[in-house]
């Protein structure tokens, strides 16, 4: 099969686990580039974050950003499409991680918030260095002008384990879902991976067996149950592992190269 466009995860996929894009990896992207392959990143970074890896290779095209919450073109930082939060379902949420001390940001497509931003330390400062994204301080609902996409709960692993039980209880209006280990994310119930690249698909006129898709966590289940080809990073969960169509080496052993050399470049 032929593939026409590939859709890349970026954190433990793209990048390793010191937060690089390897040499090799970037220059395998980029020979798929060249041969006419659209490639787009489907990541849960906004496209502030995101679109600097498709300029480092010399790609424009798209970038479903916030785990399919906002797609943005590259060349321009246009908004293709985005799903809007109802801010005041959030409320129950924020008041819930204020008592219990979990740290959250809120996300339009383009701007991340945080209460206190000059009080950030510690793991919670280095996370956000990390993912080359500085927030905000939250301003009152009335003063946001842009809709809000997303909404991040941030925290140790067992801290997040006691959170997401806790909300997987409520009555949710929200599609919520692990983004990685210290992570979860809230979106606009029909906000997904999956879903976004679906709508991407369409726009450019790929069918969803011309789609490949490569991710290592559980908000890639969507895309690479959707894709033609889901391919699972071997650093995956092992649900993930058992959504894809085949598993390929790690983020640390190159596994996007060697999936793109196996199943598009040769």
């Amino acid at each position: 099969m032929t593939y026409k466009l590939v859709a890349l995860d970026v954190d433990g996929t793209l990048l390793n686990d010191e937060h690089e894009m390897t040499e090799r990896t970037k220059n395998t992207v980029m020979e798929a580039a060249r041969q006419g392959i659209e490639i787009v990143l489907c990541t849960g970074r906004g496209p502030q974050n995101s679109i600097p890896f498709m300029e480092r290779m010399g790609l424009e095209g798209y970038v479903i950003s916030h785990n399919g919450a906002a797609t943005v073109e590259v060349a321009t930082r246009t908004i293709v499409h985005q799903f809007e939060m109802d801010r005041g379902g959030l409320t129950p949420f924020m008041e819930y991680c204020r008592e219990q001390g979990i740290h959250f940001d809120i996300n339009t497509a383009f701007e991340m918030y945080v209460d206190h931003v000059e009080e950030l330390a510690g793991p919670v400062r280095y996370m956000y260095e990390n993912f080359l994204m500085m927030p905000s301080n939250l301003p009152a609902w009335e003063a946001l002008a842009d809709p809000v996409v997303k909404f991040t709960a941030f925290g140790e692993s067992a801290d997040l384990d006691r959170v997401f039980e806790a909300w997987s209880k409520w009555t949710l209006p929200f599609n919520m879902l692990r983004s990685g280990e210290y992570f979860i994310d809230l979106m606009h119930q029909e906000a997904s991976k999956g879903n976004a690249l679906a709508q991407l698909a369409a726009k450019r006129g790929y069918k969803p067996e011309e789609v490949l898709a490569i991710g290592n966590y559980y908000n890639d289940i969507t895309m690479l149950t959707y894709a033609g080809m889901g391919i699972a990073m071997d650093n995956s969960p092992v649900e993930v592992k058992a959504a894809a169509d085949a598993i390929t080496a790690s983020n640390n052993e190159d596994g996007v190269h060697e999936a793109l050399v196996k199943y598009c470049l040769s």
